[in-house]
């Protein structure tokens, strides 16, 4: 299963991701790209480290959709990949019909939540200030529902009482570095025939 990875950050998703991949740990998935809208994300610096191309991709004028000639460019700048499977790792676009569309049923992203709990922006502070005792991560299928496609998988992380929230994003970023290759890698083994 070839998949690229989109990122708009840091990326120590992607990085969770790719080193698991140059461990062995993902078994038939292989990554084929990196794609970032943002010229000077640090995630574009992890393509040269891991030996795999990382481009940025101009995204139009709009901050968090893209406008039809910037999606245009996206879909083909994907499929110039040969990709199977998007994944996204910090991606800060919504995406609308047509980006879905053009690949049906095989976009994941991962979200710092127990979805459906915590949608959208700052999750991980939001379950803090609800005060609950779980929260966690979620990576689901991206639907136009945001963050509301079916669930692959999750991963519970406790919240003791008192926590700063700097401990918990801690707690929840290393429950995304686990959790997503170990779901990039059932999809390659065909895990989740039900939902994909």
């Amino acid at each position: 299963m070839r998949f690229l990875i989109l990122g708009s950050g840091y990326g120590s998703n992607a990085e969770a991701l790719l080193k698991a991949w140059k461990d062995g740990s993902l078994g038939r998935a292989t990554p084929v790209g990196i794609l970032s809208d943002k010229a000077d994300a640090r995630i574009l610096q992890l393509g040269p480290r891991f030996g795999i191309p990382a481009d940025y991709v101009e995204s139009g004028s709009k901050r968090t959709v893209f406008d039809p000639e910037a999606e245009a460019r996206w879909i083909a700048a994907i499929r110039a990949t040969g990709a199977e499977w998007v994944v996204l790792a910090g991606f800060m676009r919504v995406l609308k019909s047509g980006f879905l569309n053009a690949f049906p049923r095989r976009i994941i992203n991962l979200h710092p939540s127990l979805l459906p709990s915590f949608k959208g922006l700052h999750a991980i502070r939001q379950a803090h200030e609800y005060g609950v005792r779980v929260t966690g991560c979620t990576v689901h299928l991206v639907t136009e529902d945001l963050d509301g496609g079916p669930i692959l998988d999750q991963a519970v992380v406790r919240v003791e009482p008192g926590l700063p929230l700097e401990d918990l994003e801690t707690a929840v970023h290393a429950a995304e570095h686990r959790l997503l290759p170990t779901v990039v890698r059932a999809i390659a083994e065909g895990a989740y025939g039900d939902i994909v």
